[in-house]
C-alpha cells in the first residue's frame, strides 16, 4: 500500500530525462545574454561594465536613441558637476576609443549629457551592435511557464516579449536588468496621489514635468494665471522660469501650491547651503515670495482638480479650511513620478509597499528619514529579487522615493554586472565616492543666472 509521502515525493521527484532536460535549460540560460532595460544613463552604464568584463548582452530602448528621456529635459542643466554624472567604465571604453572628456567641474545641461556622453558611449563598437532602439518592451517573464511553477524555474531563460517599430518580437536573456526608470509616468496633483478622473480629463492644460517656459513653450504660459504644484526643486525651476517670463509679460500670475507646512521649509540652506548652486537656488525663490511675484500657496491640500467656467479650479483644504482656486489656465505638476510595474507582473518580485522600490532598498532610502547624501551606498545584494537574476535599478529602484543620485545608479550597475560575471567579491564590495553634503541633480537653467532644480533626480 502506497502512504501519502510517497504520492507527494512520487509527484515532485524529477525524472532522468527531466533532469537531463533541466541541464540542458541550464546551459542554454548561461550562454544567453543578459537583457537591460532602457538606454539612459544607468542602463548604458551596466552595458559598460557588461562589456568591460565580455559578458553578452543587449539593451533595449523604447526611443530612438539612447537617452531619449533626457532629451525631452534637455533645457535644464544639472548642478551635480560631470564628475558625478560619468561613470568609470562607461569612461574608460569611452577613452579607449579618443573620446575628450568634458571639464569635470562644469555642469552640463540634459541636452550636453546625451549629446557629449550618452551618444558617444552608445555608439562604441563594444555597445551600438547590441542595442536595440525603437524597441518598447511588453512584458517579461520565464520562458513557456509563469511565476507560480517553481520547479527548475530559476535555470529556465528569461523571454521579453516587445513591440520593435510595429511589430511584435520576442528576445530571451539569462538575466534582465531593468533600467527603465520612471519618467513619463507622473504622480498626479491631488494631495492623496490618486488620479482622479477630472484631473485626467484636463491633460491638455496640466503639464507634468519641467516645459521649456522660455523656450518653445514660452507662447503658452505668456500673460497666463499658471499654478506651479510641488515643494521641491523641479517645481522651483518652473516658477522662476515664469518670473523670468513675468519680466517681458507682467500680465503672467504665478500660483505656488504645495503640502509643506509653511513657505520657509522650501529655501533650504540659503546662503548655508554647503552646495552653493543650490543655496543661490533657496534664495531666489525666497526672494521672488517676498516680493509678490510668486503668490504661494501652503499647506494647501489639493483634494479635486475640475473644471469651470472660468479654466481650472483646485479645491482643497488649507489649515484645516475647505477652499478653492478658480480661473487658473494652465497647471505644471512636480509632485513626483512613480515607477510602472506591469511589463514584470509575471516575475516572483518583492516591492515595498509604501516607496514602491526594491524590497531591501526601502529603509535605506525613505525620503521621511534620508535626503540623497544620507543613502548609503548599496549593490546587488540590496537589489535582488525572489525571482534569481532579475533587477531593478536605478531610479526605478527607488519607487517614489526622491533620493535618487545618478552616481547611485552607477554604483548598482557596477555590483549586479560584477556578480552576473562570477565576480562575488567586487560585487559585495560597495563604494561610493561622493562628498559629505550629497550631490543632488539639480537643474539649472541655462538661459537664467540662477540655478532651479529637481533634487537626486
Amino acid at each position: 500500500m502506497t502512504n501519502q509521502n510517497d504520492l507527494v515525493i512520487g509527484c515532485c521527484t524529477p525524472k532522468k530525462n527531466e533532469i537531463e532536460k533541466s541541464s540542458q535549460n541550464n546551459g542554454k540560460a548561461r550562454a544567453l545574454p543578459v537583457a537591460i532595460i532602457g538606454a539612459g544613463p544607468v542602463g548604458l552604464a551596466a552595458a559598460a561594465h557588461l562589456a568591460s568584463r565580455g559578458q553578452s548582452f543587449i539593451l533595449l530602448e523604447a526611443g530612438k536613441q539612447a537617452g531619449a528621456n533626457i532629451k525631452s529635459w534637455g533645457h535644464i542643466r544639472l548642478f551635480s558637476p560631470w564628475r558625478y554624472n560619468i561613470d568609470k567604465a562607461a569612461a574608460s571604453l569611452l577613452s579607449a576609443n579618443g573620446w575628450v572628456q568634458p571639464q569635470m567641474e562644469a555642469l552640463p545641461t540634459g541636452e550636453e549629457l546625451v549629446e557629449h556622453y550618452l551618444k558617444p558611449l552608445s555608439s562604441l563598437p563594444e555597445i551600438k551592435p547590441f542595442i536595440h532602439l525603437n524597441t518598447k518592451v511588453l512584458s517579461v517573464g520565464r520562458k513557456d511557464t509563469d511565476k507560480m511553477k517553481t520547479a527548475n524555474g530559476d535555470e529556465i531563460p528569461f523571454v521579453i516579449h516587445a513591440e520593435q517599430n510595429g511589430e511584435y518580437k520576442t528576445f530571451e536573456s539569462r538575466a534582465v536588468i531593468d533600467a527603465a526608470g520612471t519618467w513619463g509616468n507622473p504622480n498626479p496633483a491631488s494631495s492623496s496621489g490618486i488620479w482622479l478622473a477630472d484631473e485626467r480629463e484636463l491633460k491638455e492644460k496640466i503639464f507634468y514635468g519641467i516645459p521649456d517656459v522660455l523656450g518653445s513653450e514660452q507662447q503658452r504660459y505668456r500673460n497666463k494665471r499658471v499654478a506651479v504644484v510641488g515643494g521641491g526643486h523641479s517645481a522651483i525651476n518652473a516658477l522662476l522660469d515664469l518670473a523670468a517670463l513675468k519680466e517681458s509679460c507682467p500680465e503672467t500670475e504665478i500660483l505656488w501650491i504645495m503640502r509643506r507646512n509653511q513657505v520657509e521649509d522650501a529655501y533650504g540652506g540659503e546662503e548655508k547651503d554647503a552646495l552653493e548652486a543650490r543655496g543661490r537656488l533657496g534664495s531666489k525663490i525666497h526672494q521672488l515670495v517676498d516680493n509678490g511675484q510668486v503668490e504661494a500657496f501652503t499647506p494647501f491640500r489639493i483634494q479635486l482638480v475640475k473644471e469651470s467656467e472660468t479654466g481650472i479650479e483646485l479645491i482643497g483644504s488649507q489649515n484645516g479650511k475647505q477652499i478653492s482656486l478658480d480661473g487658473i489656465d494652465e497647471m505644471i505638476v512636480n509632485t513626483g513620478n512613480r515607477p510602472d510595474f506591469s511589463i514584470i507582473s509575471e516575475l516572483r518580485t518583492s516591492i515595498d509597499s509604501a516607496t514602491e522600490s526594491a524590497g531591501s532598498l526601502a529603509p535605506l532610502i525613505d525620503p521621511n528619514i534620508h535626503s540623497c547624501g544620507t543613502v548609503r551606498p548599496h549593490g546587488e545584494k540590496e537589489l535582488s529579487q525572489p525571482e534569481k537574476n532579475f533587477y531593478i535599478v536605478g531610479s526605478k529602484s527607488y519607487g517614489r522615493a526622491p533620493t535618487f543620485l545618478m552616481a547611485t545608479g552607477y554604483e548598482q550597475v557596477r555590483s549586479v554586472a560584477a556578480y552576473l560575471s562570477g565576480d562575488f567579491a567586487a560585487a559585495e564590495k560597495v563604494e561610493l565616492d561622493l562628498p559629505e553634503t550629497g550631490v543632488c541633480s539639480v537643474n539649472l537653467k541655462s538661459s537664467i543666472e540662477e540655478p532651479a532644480s529637481s533634487c537626486c533626480n
